[in-house]
């Protein structure tokens, strides 16, 4: 169960300014539900929630446990929300470091990610890393022709070819139903083919084959994670006890009152892939009209040492939402010693949990403090069922938030700007 809780934040709101932005958020909330706002044929995400596909989920962890039983190595190449949302999910339920594998263990490829940049002594150096290695790959891209997973795609299908004689069985498309270039070289070469939902975005796209795949070949539970959304979808269809309701009205109340930043903070290293996954949902969708809040993503306490500093004390332009997890699996208690040198014996006794749940309330009685507004989302745990009502939560808050906002928060018109400027240069007919 998620816990939202705004108070910190309310102190830099007027109480009359929230219940005058009521009915408003309720209108925008009933516009992405009704299906009645701008952008409304990009909610399927939402749809598949409403009317789970249970024989999909199956077929998914099927591929899976193929891959997890023939792979040392699955490539994941795609970029934007064809990476991110896997990528969020993998670095939270895996384990910092992975037990060696004994006779019984189960086998759990490695996830690699390519396509995401445009770096060549990436691609040389993970073409050599792999050699010798039992490799899948699993291309995600609605056009076939995006620039940087298209690139990575044409390297890395040219290595797989020269050294698998069943390289087509080790090639997986995740891809738009019916068109793309992904589907003609399907058509040739017989790959197995996920679908991209035609009426879900890059950036919604997590709970659809696209993450569910590469998640599941990681050793993760997909029905959990896909029904933890589920309920979330269900518990937040109404406009009472909605904290995706809670979170867009104080960010769209700040945003009204010239705050331009939020930072989303983690305590937990293993979440801040999840900020890297909200910094594109947030900013592709907001991002518009010269409006919305810039994200930003920090890890504290590592970043309280660097960032720290201007957080506190910088311009008074920032809001800070803080992602916590009640159980974090942090219950280790701290040695005595018989120096006490390091003058650390006061914490002789206390787990690093504790520790690390008092670093945050300082943060924040601090921040608050200092004219920063916070408020924070706790997750029970850090399990697949949390992280998928997480996941439904930001994407609920992003679609009201837009709405309030009044611009379409499924579309990206200006990504399509750099794209034009840089094929010119390099001569694209």
């Amino acid at each position: 169960m998620l816990r939202f809780d705004p108070t910190p934040v309310d102190a830099f709101i007027e109480k009359s300014a929230l219940e005058t932005l009521r009915p408003r958020v309720e209108a925008a909330h009933r516009a992405l539900i009704e299906k009645t706002g701008a952008g409304h044929e990009f909610t399927g995400w939402r749809d598949l929630l409403l009317s789970p596909n249970d024989a999909l989920l199956e077929d998914l962890a099927a591929t899976a446990a193929e891959i997890r039983e023939r792979a040392d190595v699955l490539v994941c190449i795609g970029i934007g929300g064809s990476y991110l949302g896997a990528k969020a999910v993998i670095d939270a339920l895996t384990p910092y470091f992975p037990a060696r594998r004994g006779d019984d263990a189960p086998r759990t490829p490695e996830i690699l990610f390519a396509g995401h940049h445009m770096s060549g002594a990436y691609l040389r150096e993970l073409m050599a890393y792999l050699e010798g290695k039992s490799v899948y790959l699993n291309v995600i891209s609605k056009s076939g022709t995006t620039l940087e997973p298209a690139l990575a795609f044409r390297f890395l299908r040219q290595w797989l070819e020269a050294r698998f004689d069943d390289a087509d069985r080790r090639i997986i498309v995740t891809t738009d139903p019916e068109r793309g270039a992904l589907n003609q070289l399907r058509a040739e070469k017989g790959y197995k083919k996920y679908v991209i939902p035609p009426d879900v975005g890059g950036r919604f796209s997590v709970l659809t084959p696209v993450g569910l795949l590469p998640i599941a070949v990681a050793g993760i539970d997909i029905h959990a994670l896909f029904y933890g959304a589920v309920d979330a979808c269900r518990r937040f269809s109404g406009t009472g006890d909605n904290p995706a309701l809670d979170y867009a009205a104080r960010r769209y109340l700040l945003h009204e009152h010239g705050y331009a930043v939020e930072v989303l903070a983690v305590f937990e290293p293993r979440l801040a892939g999840i900020g890297g996954w909200w910094q594109q949902l947030f900013g592709e969708s907001e991002g518009k009209d010269h409006k919305g809040l810039f994200p930003a993503v920090v890890q504290y306490s590592t970043d309280l040492h660097s960032l720290g500093q201007y957080v506190q004390d910088g311009k008074r332009l920032l809001i800070e939402t803080f992602l916590m997890a009640e159980h974090d699996g942090g219950d280790l208690p701290v040695p005595a010693t018989g120096d006490n040198l390091d003058g650390l014996d006061y914490l002789a006794g206390q787990t690093m949990r504790h520790i690390n749940r008092q670093a945050y309330e300082g943060t924040l009685r601090a921040h608050v403090a200092g004219g920063v507004p916070a408020m924070t989302l706790w997750l029970d745990r850090i399990a697949p069922g949390d992280l998928g009502a997480c996941l439904y939560f930001f994407e609920h808050a992003v679609a009201v938030g837009g709405y309030l906002l009044g611009i379409n928060p499924f579309d990206q018109p200006g990504v399509e700007a750099y794209k034009k400027e840089m094929f010119a240069l390099l001569g694209k007919p």
